[in-house]
């Protein structure tokens, strides 16, 4: 078993988005992807399944019928479209048609503008409603109106091309943000390993490599963040690529002399630091086995 404080950190923590780019599977593999991993030994770390709302019906086809009921519920994250009212629809008429067994209660949307926030929160009210917008500008205004409608908060972290990643300092802000309005937020894209270094940006044959923010260094950053540590600290931590500067007891976590009990830490996964959607389930856990942490 991990130590208390990594498993505090880690439970629930990743979404799976195996349709995405660069795994890209089919929806069959997905699903049965998905039922395989929910009765793994790691199935303590796997959160929602992510799907777009115009494939619900096909995953409705493929999901393993000694899945349902039986298991419990699966619940979903859906990826809203353009027309966000006509999404909603379907997602109440699929949730109705699926009879507990699979349950969108999580929806992510696109916000081109801080405007549009409101009406796409109010649209989506029956679900949790994660807002992305670009971290390329300041997020102040988006932030401010992500916590007015009630929504959250979503950053992406990467992509299948190097221009995707964002800076270390647009991250930074967006979590300070985030904390400041003791706002919950979730990731996605790019943060298939534990810590930053250089990867590969897809599984393809002699693909070519980039810098990748690892989770360990977002979702302690964003802990950190809470807890008011400095931007230059966080910074620091954000592109930390040193294992042995974290330490992972029953009691909490350490990076270098910063600490963070388990009780606060689970504070902040449950209302803050919520989760990351990753197109890989096994390659963060794995990478997590290499290094000794499971």
């Amino acid at each position: 078993m991990p130590p208390d404080s990594l498993r505090i950190l880690l439970a629930g923590l990743v979404d799976y988005a195996g349709l995405f780019p660069p795994a890209a599977l089919s929806m069959a593999e997905v699903a049965a992807n998905y039922a395989a991993y929910r009765h793994s030994p790691d199935a303590w770390a796997l959160g929602r399944l992510v799907v777009p709302v115009a494939r619900l019906r096909e995953l409705s086809d493929v999901a393993p019928p000694s899945e349902n009921g039986e298991h419990g519920t699966w619940r979903i994250s859906a990826l809203v479209g353009d027309d966000a009212s006509h999404d909603a629809e379907r997602i109440a008429a699929w949730n109705a048609s699926s009879h507990g067994t699979l349950i969108v209660d999580t929806v992510e949307v696109r916000a081109t503008s801080a405007e549009a926030i409101a009406g796409l929160a109010d649209t989506l009210r029956d679900f949790t409603v994660y807002v992305e917008f670009p971290l390329a500008e300041d997020s102040s205004s988006y932030l401010d109106a992500v916590a007015r409608a009630g929504a959250r908060a979503k950053m992406r972290t990467g992509g299948v091309t190097e221009d995707a990643f964002p800076l270390a300092a647009q991250i930074v802000r967006f979590l300070r943000g985030c904390a400041e309005r003791k706002l919950a937020f979730k990731a996605t894209a790019g943060l298939h390993h534990p810590l930053r270094d250089c990867y590969r940006l897809t599984y393809a044959p002699n693909a070519p490599q980039g810098e990748m923010f690892g989770f360990l260094n977002v979702f302690l950053t964003a802990a950190f963040a809470l807890e008011g540590l400095p931007e230059r600290q966080l910074l620091e931590l954000v592109q930390e690529r040193n294992a042995s500067s974290l330490r992972f007891t029953d009691d909490a976590i350490r990076w270098h002399d910063e600490e963070i009990d388990i009780q606060r830490l689970a504070d902040i996964r449950t209302s803050f630091a919520i989760a990351f959607g990753s197109c890989s389930f096994r390659e963060p856990i794995d990478d997590l086995h290499q290094l000794g942490l499971l």
